[in-house]
C-alpha cells in the first residue's frame, strides 16, 4: 500500500480503534524516499519566501545588536529600578522553549514512548537554535560583552575568579552544558541519516558533505552498538538537565527578597511551564511542516493528540502555581507581597499584560479536555501560539511588575520598551526562524532509521499473539 494511501486512511478509522504511530508498513526504500525527499527536491517557492522573511529579521537582530555595544544598553528601556527587562524576559521565555527537546529525546526515549520517534529531531533542533538565542540576552544584558570571558573560571594572572555564589554564574554552567549535551545528542541521532544521504545523494558536492559528518559511518554491527550506548548514555546524562537548567534559571528571582520573586514555588513551575512552551514550540512546528511534507503517516494523531495531552498537564500545573502564589501573598500577611500580587498586577498599569497571560496560559489549555480539540490540527496550531504568547507575558509580569514598583513609592518608574528591545526580540524570532528552516531543508526532520526501527518493532508486536497462539 503507497504511503499516500495509507495516510488517508487515518481518517477512516472507527473511533473506538486506537490511532497509530505509523500508518501502513512501508519499507525502508520507501521511508527514505519519502523522508529524504525534502533534501532532495529543488527548493520550493514558498522556502525562499520565509526564508527572506527570517534572514531580513536576522539582519535587523544584527542591527539592533550592533547599536547597543556602539551606544551602550542606555539605549534599551531599562532603568531605575527596572534593572531587568526585555533581555531577561527573553532569555528565560527561549530557554524555557528548549525544554521540551530533552524531554522528548531523552525522558521518553528511556521509558520506551514510541510515540517520540517521528517528532524528536524536530524537538531537538528547536532546543539547539531556541538555546542560542537565549544565549544572547546575557552576552549583552552584562553591558561589556567584550568581557564576558571573565565569567568563565579559566587560568588567570589577574586573579579574577568568578562568584560562584551567583545564581548568575549558575546559570553560565547550567545553560552551557544544556547546549553542548543537546548539541552532541542530536548529531548522535543524526548520523545514520547522514550516512544514508552520503550514499544516496545524486551530486558529488552533497556525498562529500554529508560523507564528512556522517564520520565514517557504515552501519556495521559494532557501529550499531556503540551507537545505541552513547545514545542511552546522553539521554540519561540529558534527563536530570530537564529539571535543574530552568531550576536554576528559576533561582535568579527566587533568591532576591522582592516582592512577587521570594518564593519557593518558583522551581517546581518554571520547570512546569518550560516544558508547557516547549511543547508548545514544538506543535507551532511541527504542524505546518507535517502538511508541507506529506508527514502525516509518521506524524500521526496520536502524536499531536498525546502533545495536547502533556500540554494540559503542564498547563494544570502552571495554573497551580499561580494559585500558590496569590494564596502565599494573602495568607503570608506580607503587605508588599500582597500589594504585588492583588494590587499592581492585576489592577496596575500592566494588568492588560497580566490578564493576557491568565486568558493564554490558564484558560486556552482547558479547551484540551475535549479530543476534538486535541485533534482538530486549526485548534492545536492556534492554541499552540497562544500558549508561546503567554509564557512570554508570564515572564513579562514576574520580571517587570516586581521591579518597577520598589519597596519605596518615590523610586517607581514605568517600564517602556524601546525600538532596540522590539529590534533584538524580533531578530532572535528571524534568526531561530533562519536555522529552522535550513535544518528542514538539508537535514532529514524525521529520523528515518529510528521509523524503520519502529516499523519493525510494531511487526513484531503484530505477529507475537499470533505466534504464541500457535
Amino acid at each position: 500500500m503507497a504511503m499516500s494511501e495509507a495516510a488517508a486512511k487515518v481518517d477512516k478509522l472507527d473511533v473506538l480503534e486506537p490511532v497509530p504511530v505509523l500508518v501502513g508498513r512501508p519499507g525502508d526504500r520507501e521511508i527514505n524516499d519519502q523522508l529524504f525527499q525534502p533534501v532532495w527536491t529543488q527548493t520550493r517557492r514558498t522556502w525562499l519566501a520565509l526564508f527572506a522573511i527570517c534572514v531580513s529579521l536576522a539582519g535587523l537582530l544584527f542591527l539592533a545588536i550592533a547599536y547597543t555595544v556602539a551606544t551602550g544598553i542606555g539605549v534599551w528601556g531599562n532603568n531605575v529600578p527596572v534593572g531587568w527587562a526585555f533581555d531577561i524576559i527573553n532569555f528565560v521565555w527561549w530557554i524555557g522553549i528548549g525544554h521540551a527537546g530533552t524531554l522528548i529525546s531523552a525522558i521518553l526515549l528511556l521509558f520506551q514512548q514510541k510515540w517520540r520517534t517521528s517528532i524528536n529531531r524536530f524537538a531537538e533542533a528547536m532546543t539547539l537554535f531556541a538555546v542560542m538565542q537565549a544565549l544572547i540576552f546575557p552576552a549583552l544584558h552584562t553591558g561589556r560583552p567584550w568581557f564576558d570571558f571573565w565569567l568563565f573560571p579559566y587560568p588567570s594572572t589577574l586573579a579574577l575568579w568568578p562568584n560562584f555564589k551567583s545564581p548568575l554564574m549558575w546559570d553560565v554552567f547550567a545553560v552551557n552544558t544544556y547546549f553542548l549535551v543537546s548539541l552532541l545528542f542530536w548529531y548522535v541521532g543524526l548520523l545514520p541519516d547522514l550516512a544514508a544521504l552520503r550514499d544516496t545523494s545524486k551530486s558529488r558536492t552533497a556525498r562529500i558533505a554529508y560523507g564528512i559528518f556522517a564520520l565514517g559511518w557504515r552501519g556495521s554491527a559494532r557501529l550499531w552498538r556503540h551507537y545505541r550506548i552513547a545514545y542511552l548514555l546522553l539521554a540519561g546524562i540529558s534527563t536530570p538537565l530537564v529539571l535543574s537548567v530552568h531550576t536554576i534559571v528559576s533561582f535568579d528571582f527566587a533568591v532576591s527578597v522582592l516582592p512577587g520573586w521570594h518564593t519557593t514555588i518558583f522551581p517546581p513551575y518554571f520547570v512546569a511551564g518550560a516544558i508547557f512552551s516547549g511543547f508548545a514550540m514544538v506543535l507551532t512546528l511541527v504542524i505546518p511542516a507535517r502538511k508541507a511534507f506529506g508527514f502525516e503517516n509518521v506524524i500521526t494523531g496520536k502524536h499531536l493528540e498525546n502533545m495536547a495531552k502533556v500540554m494540559l498537564a503542564t498547563g494544570m500545573m502552571v495554573s497551580y502555581g499561580y494559585l500558590m502564589e496569590h494564596f502565599h501573598a494573602w495568607y503570608g500577611g506580607n503587605r508588599f507581597e500582597f500589594d504585588t500580587f492583588f494590587k499592581t498586577r492585576m489592577f496596575g498599569p500592566y494588568a492588560p499584560v497580566y490578564w493576557t497571560m491568565i486568558a493564554c496560559n490558564v484558560i486556552t489549555p482547558h479547551i484540551f479536555w475535549w479530543k476534538k480539540a486535541r485533534t482538530s490540527l486549526w485548534v492545536l496550531w492556534i492554541a499552540s501560539i497562544l500558549v508561546n504568547v503567554g509564557m512570554w507575558t508570564e515572564r513579562f509580569i514576574i520580571i517587570v511588575t516586581s521591579l518597577h514598583r520598589d519597596y519605596l513609592p518615590s523610586s517607581w518608574a514605568q517600564y517602556t520598551p524601546t525600538w532596540v528591545d522590539w529590534s533584538i526580540y524580533a531578530g532572535t524570532i528571524g534568526m531561530f526562524g533562519t536555522l529552522f528552516l535550513l535544518f528542514l531543508r538539508f537535514v532529514p526532520s524525521v529520523s528515518a532509521s529510528e521509523v524503520k526501527e519502529l516499523r519493525r518493532e510494531l511487526e513484531h508486536e503484530a505477529h507475537a499473539p499470533a505466534a504464541g497462539h500457535g
